[in-house]
């Protein structure tokens, strides 16, 4: 892998290489992703791929060319063969916590396409099995590293903010893909095979955000979750969250299907000594998606670093060299574990018509 790496990164090498393995089924989401973010990560030496159906095999040669060692067709046998370092698994999210859990046996740290359960009491014995043996288990919650997020998140613990006392975010996508019988038939549109719709899938992202940026954890949610667009699919197409942080305050998340195409996102923190706000239209540049605002200053201030890099390659590779041990994991197991609670704990409470539930 020596010509590939100083291909890619010139006279770049390498601390430290690892195997990674990526771990799927038909279905498998953000393989190309992974694939393309495995070729260009050089502290990855060589993939080995479990598929068992083979669904992504031609395409995983083609990505990966040379780098894909060896194909498997169950995990026990691709743990027999090959000693991955690092697995990402991209499955159905009912059939993900057994495959975690024996990666995690055979000493392996995982990286998890989300949601990766189905209930959060699924997914808290792997935090535990992981946390147990100093082993990671991160979600592909890859907005965490982007430049203005990582921006927002200095400025947050250098006291903008100072006492949170409101928060308010939306993530909104396009109803588009419901109509499709493609997507109807998918597992991505069966709640029991995905953990649950928009929120699950996408609303995850800004959830995660919420807490990560803010320093608090969510401790009580209630609110509504419906199909609003009246598509033919079996999990939520709109959410409307009422939020209680841990230090007592209130926040909003509104996650759901309802553009013709791109994404609304948006993220807003107000607190005891100014206020910082997030937000992007994709599909189309979003002008200063930073800005921010100090009471000791008086003025609205926007960024104007870098915008890259984002996605899913810097995450990717923020991960590997992570397994290797070549930096800090950017998310904890038991991070890991918060969002899915507070997920699951909300499907619950609107379910029930709860006013509060405590996660």
């Amino acid at each position: 892998m020596e010509g590939f790496s100083k291909m890619l990164l010139g006279n770049f090498m390498p601390e430290k290489t690892i195997p990674v393995a990526i771990v799927t089924e038909a279905g498998g989401a953000h393989l190309g992703a992974y694939f393309a973010a495995l070729r260009d990560t050089p502290e990855c030496d060589g993939v080995v791929l479990c598929d068992p159906g083979g669904s992504h095999l031609q395409e995983a040669k083609k990505v990966l060319g040379e780098k894909l060692a060896a194909a498997f067709k169950t995990p026990e046998e691709m743990l027999s063969k090959a000693k991955p370092e690092l697995a990402m698994v991209s499955m159905e999210a009912v059939n993900t916590p057994p495959v975690i859990s024996k990666l995690l046996d055979s000493g392996c740290h995982v990286f998890a396409e989300k949601p990766a359960c189905v209930r959060a009491e699924d997914f808290a014995p792997l935090v535990e099995k992981a946390e147990a043996n100093q082993l990671q288990v991160q979600l592909a919650l890859a907005n965490r590293i982007t430049p203005c997020v990582q921006k927002a998140k200095e400025l947050i613990e250098g006291g903008l903010v100072g006492k949170l006392y409101g928060a308010e975010a939306h993530i909104v996508a396009d109803q588009t893909r419901l109509t499709r019988k493609s997507y109807q038939d998918s597992w991505f549109s069966d709640r029991k095979r995905s953990g649950g719709g928009h929120l699950a899938w996408l609303g995850i992202h800004w959830l995660d955000l919420l807490m990560y940026l803010s320093g608090e954890s969510i401790t009580g949610v209630a609110g509504f979750s419906g199909n609003v667009g009246g598509q033919p699919v079996k999990a939520e197409d709109s959410n409307a969250m009422a939020l209680r942080f841990e230090n007592g305050a209130f926040g909003t998340l509104t996650s759901g299907y309802y553009l013709d195409t791109g994404y609304h996102t948006s993220l807003k923190l107000w607190g005891s000594d100014g206020w910082i706000e997030y937000r992007e239209h994709l599909g189309g540049r979003t002008e200063n998606p930073l800005r921010w605002y100090a009471n000791k200053d008086k003025k609205i201030v926007e960024y104007d670093g870098p915008m890259e890099p984002k996605g899913y390659t810097p995450w990717v590779r923020q991960c590997v060299r992570a397994a290797a041990g070549l930096e800090k994991p950017n998310m904890s197991p038991a991070e890991a574990l918060r969002v899915l609670k507070v997920i699951f704990a909300f499907y619950e409470a609107a379910e029930k018509g709860r006013l509060d539930t405590n996660v």
